[in-house]
């Protein structure tokens, strides 16, 4: 059963003769355990289509359902509290707080949730030191570099017990090693029963999921199956024993 839908999903912004439609009858749907990569030229309507899917916009005609729920009949603050505790968004430029160190931006989504303090910080510093820098945690975002404040960025996205993982870009400013280190986390997501949906360039990236959707001036245009990942690189989430 699909955790996430997107059914016949229109966005226009401006009105009359300056009206553009940024995405056009999308019909989209992700099942727990599922990782979707959308692919497609800039401008093509992918970012649009991950706000949608997060709530954070409202579509112009169609329906967003999450979790059996259709965000149509959900007042604004049943959506904040679905984005808290169902969501994790992985933003393009980040948005960590500037007055919270790295592993308090990490952890501030599970204290939000009520969480304990200690607990939640734990987890954090748990989270980032799966992607390599738990000797940043103490750090503010403004003495991190671009590379580290995304990886603090997916972190926070993936940390406790979210059902839905967005992310938009997000090994656009990592290298190799680091970029695989984000996929595992991601995957690691799935396995555990997340439903993610990943915006990328990165085709490689792209290889790791379970279904690569591409869209062009905001419509799908195709869809495509990826062979499997080499099992080497599967081992650290799956173990080896268990395919993709």
């Amino acid at each position: 059963m699909s955790f996430l839908e997107l059914r016949m999903v229109s966005k226009s912004y401006g009105a009359g003769a300056a009206e553009v439609e940024a995405i056009r009858d999308v019909d989209l749907s992700v099942e727990r355990g599922s990782l979707v990569a959308v692919m497609g030229p800039s401008g093509s309507g992918k970012s649009t289509l991950l706000t949608i899917a997060g709530s954070l916009e409202d579509p112009t005609r169609g329906e967003v359902v999450i979790g059996g729920r259709s965000l149509s009949v959900m007042s604004r603050n049943d959506k904040a509290r679905l984005r808290r505790r169902t969501v994790g968004y992985v933003f393009q430029d980040f948005n960590l707080l500037a007055g919270l160190t790295a592993g308090e931006n990490v952890a501030l989504p599970l204290e939000l949730d009520g969480v304990p303090a200690r607990r939640a910080r734990s987890a954090g510093v748990s989270a980032l030191e799966q992607l390599g820098i738990a000797e940043r945690a103490e750090r503010y975002p403004d003495e991190l570099s671009g590379g580290e404040r995304q990886r603090v960025a997916i972190a926070r996205a993936v940390v406790g017990e979210r059902s839905l993982l967005l992310a938009d870009e997000p090994s656009g400013a990592l290298d190799s090693t680091n970029s695989e280190a984000v996929m595992r986390m991601i995957l690691a997501a799935c396995r555990r029963g997340v439903a993610a949906v990943v915006v990328t360039h990165d085709a490689q990236l792209a290889s790791w999921a379970d279904r690569v959707v591409f869209i062009r001036d905001g419509r799908i245009v195709d869809q495509t199956v990826p062979p499997p990942a080499p099992e080497s690189l599967l081992e650290d989430v799956t173990g080896p024993s268990q395919q993709r």
